[in-house]
Order: structure tokens, then sequence, then C-alpha cells
């Protein structure tokens, strides 16, 4: 039996100069695919991650903030490079990885997705612009940590099925 490797996750910026990382990853039942880890993820967004957004979309519009519009059902399709998924570019989608950015004036972040080998990683970066950055950046931290592992649970569940 061949294990695919995982990939090395991309980064927003070198680690030297990131304000905000984390990176949290889970053993599955069966190899999956970034865009089949996403899709089992939005599959039923968690309903307090559609109220936080909901919220940062209100307190964060007159900052100049594009709203994100909340998130969309799974899709069942392969993301392509350039194109949004969700709030997010496609910066990169490869076997194996995934990369989204969301870059605006006050906060570039980038969220990767990597999978192989029965595992997936879901590997957050942020650099900080500005003032306003580092305060909306203060609760998405703390939370930051319980969404993902939610999420992570969540592909667990799906790649049991």
């Amino acid at each position: 039996m061949t294990v695919t490797p995982m990939p090395e996750p991309l980064l927003v910026a070198d680690r030297s100069r990131l304000q905000f990382f984390h990176e949290a990853d889970a053993a599955l039942a069966r190899d999956v695919t970034p865009a089949e880890a996403w899709d089992m993820i939005m599959a039923q967004p968690m309903p307090l991650l559609r109220l936080a957004f909901r919220i940062r979309d209100t307190l964060s519009a007159p900052f100049g903030v594009t709203p994100t519009g909340g998130f969309s059902e799974a899709r069942g399709v392969t993301p392509v490079e350039g194109e949004m998924l969700d709030f997010f570019l496609v910066e990169r989608s490869q076997p194996g990885l995934l990369a989204l950015t969301a870059r605006d004036t006050h906060l570039d972040v980038m969220t990767c997705l990597t999978t192989g080998g029965c595992r997936i990683a879901i590997t957050t970066s942020v650099i900080i612009h500005n003032l306003f950055g580092r305060i909306y950046m203060l609760p998405v931290g703390r939370a930051h940590g319980p969404i993902v592992r939610g999420m992570l649970q969540r592909v667990q569940a799906g790649a049991r099925r």
C-alpha cells in the first residue's frame, strides 16, 4: 500500500514575518483531497460560525472590510486557482494542497489545507497591517483553535462515511 505524503503547507509570508500562526491536524479513516475536506466542512457550517461572520461583517463594514457573505454549502468541484471559494481567493490547488487567501488593507490571511496518508492539516498564517487588524485578531486569534478543531472533527466524521 502506497502512502501519499502530505505536502508542506503554504504560508502567507515567511514564518518570521507572521503575527499569527496556527496549525492543527487529525487522522482520518481514509485519504481525502483538500477539496473533499472543504466540502465536508462546508456541508453544514457551524451555526456559531455563521453568527460570528454576520457580526464580523457588521462591525467591520465601517472600516472598509469586504463582507464575507458567509459560507456556501458543499460544491463537489475542484477549486481552480484564481477563482473564489466563498470569500477566499484560491491561491493554489494541487494534489494534497489547497491554499486560500483573503487580503485587504488590514490583514493578509492564508488558510492552507493539506492532506495525505489519511491525515489532514489546517494551517493559518496572518500578517497584520494596522491597528484595526490587531484589534480584529484579538477575538479571532482566541476563537481560531476551537473553530479549526470543530472543522477537523467534521472532516473526520465525513471520512468515516
